[in-house]
C-alpha cells in the first residue's frame, strides 16, 4: 500500500493515471518522491486528485465556455445594466454551448452566476432591482459544468468613471493573483502561493479574507485542497504536477473583517462596508511551472 491507501501497479502494469502507458514508463518515479516527501512529513495530497491529459482536455473544453461567458459579460456590461440581466446572459451562453452552471443549486444557491457589487466580498445575488450604476465595482464569478468537467473564474469590472482608490483596488488584487500565479512551482509548497498573493495586498494597504480561499476542481466542482490566501510560505500540500486548483483572493479596501447575511446564508460583504475586489482563475501544476486553463 501507498501513503494514499492505493495499491501501486506492478512496474509493467498500466499505470493508475489512465494513461495506458506502463507503470514504470510513467508514474513510478514520481510516486516514489511522493512516498519520500510523506514519508518526511509534508503533506502529500491523494493520487486520485491529479488531473491525466484526458482529464486536462475536458476542463479545458468547459473552461472555455466559462472564460466566453466572462468575455461576453466584458463587452455588454455598463451602467444601466442589472444583475439579473447578467445571470440571463449566463443562461442563454450557457444554453448555446451545452453546458450548465455549477452554482445554480449547488448547496442550494439559487442563481446561475455570483454578481457581487462594491462592499459585497462574494456570493452576491444576481437582483433585477441591483441597477450597476457609474462609479461601481462588480465581480463576476462564473462556474461551469461541461461534459462531467468543472470549470471556475471570475473578473472585476469597473463601470464609467470609479474612483481612483477603488480601481487602485481592483488593480492591486489582480497583481496578487499574478504574483500566486508567479509562486506555483512543481514540487514546492501551495503555501507559496498564499503568501504570495498576500504580500502584495498587505504592501499596498488593503487587506486578506481569511475565511474564503481558492480550491481544487477538476472532476468535482470543490475538492482538496484548500487554497488560503494567508499561507505561510513553505507550508502546505506539495505542489505535484497535475493538481488542479484556483486562486481567487478576496482583497478588502479596510480590514479583512466580513458578515454573511443572515436573511439569506449566503451574500457576503465587508464588516466596514469599503469595497472588496476579487479575481479568480484556475490552473493545473505541470512539470514545469502552471498552464492556465479559466481566467
Amino acid at each position: 500500500m501507498s501513503y494514499d491507501g492505493l495499491k501501486n501497479p506492478d512496474r509493467n502494469d498500466p499505470c493508475w493515471c489512465g494513461s495506458g502507458r506502463k507503470y514504470k514508463k510513467c508514474h513510478y518515479e514520481t510516486d516514489k518522491r511522493l512516498e519520500l516527501l510523506w514519508d518526511a512529513g509534508e503533506e502529500v495530497m491523494p493520487r486520485d486528485l491529479y488531473k491525466n491529459a484526458e482529464d486536462i482536455a475536458g476542463i479545458k473544453a468547459s473552461a472555455a465556455v466559462n472564460t466566453g461567458i466572462l468575455d461576453y459579460v466584458g463587452e455588454h456590461i455598463a451602467a444601466g445594466v442589472s444583475t439579473m440581466d447578467i445571470n440571463n446572459w449566463v443562461n442563454d451562453y450557457l444554453a448555446a454551448h451545452d453546458a450548465i452552471s455549477a452554482d445554480l443549486n449547488f448547496e442550494g444557491y439559487p442563481y446561475s452566476v455570483c454578481t457581487s457589487i462594491n462592499e459585497v466580498v462574494c456570493h452576491g445575488f444576481p437582483n433585477e432591482a441591483d441597477v450597476l450604476k457609474d462609479g461601481d465595482i462588480i465581480n463576476v464569478d462564473m462556474s461551469t459544468i461541461k461534459g462531467g468537467y468543472f470549470s471556475d473564474s471570475s473578473r472585476m469590472y469597473c463601470i464609467g468613471d470609479v474612483d481612483p482608490e477603488w480601481k487602485r483596488l481592483v488593480e492591486v488584487c489582480h497583481e496578487s493573483v499574478q504574483a500566486g500565479l508567479a509562486a506555483v512551482k512543481p514540487w514546492g509548497h501551495l503555501g507559496d502561493v498564499g503568501a504570495a498573493v498576500q504580500k502584495v495586498a498587505v504592501d499596498a494597504g488593503f487587506s486578506v479574507v481569511r475565511e474564503y480561499g481558492g480550491h481544487g476542481i477538476g472532476r468535482e466542482f470543490h475538492e482538496d485542497p484548500f487554497v488560503s490566501f494567508v499561507a505561510e510560505a513553505g507550508t502546505g500540500p506539495i505542489l505535484v504536477p497535475g493538481l488542479c486548483f484556483t486562486i481567487e483572493p478576496m482583497v478588502n479596501m479596510g480590514t479583512a473583517a466580513i458578515t454573511t447575511d443572515e436573511a439569506n446564508g449566503w451574500i457576503v460583504r465587508t464588516a466596514d462596508g469599503k469595497p472588496s475586489a476579487q479575481w479568480e482563475v484556475q490552473l493545473v501544476v505541470t512539470e514545469d511551472g502552471y498552464e492556465l486553463l479559466s481566467w
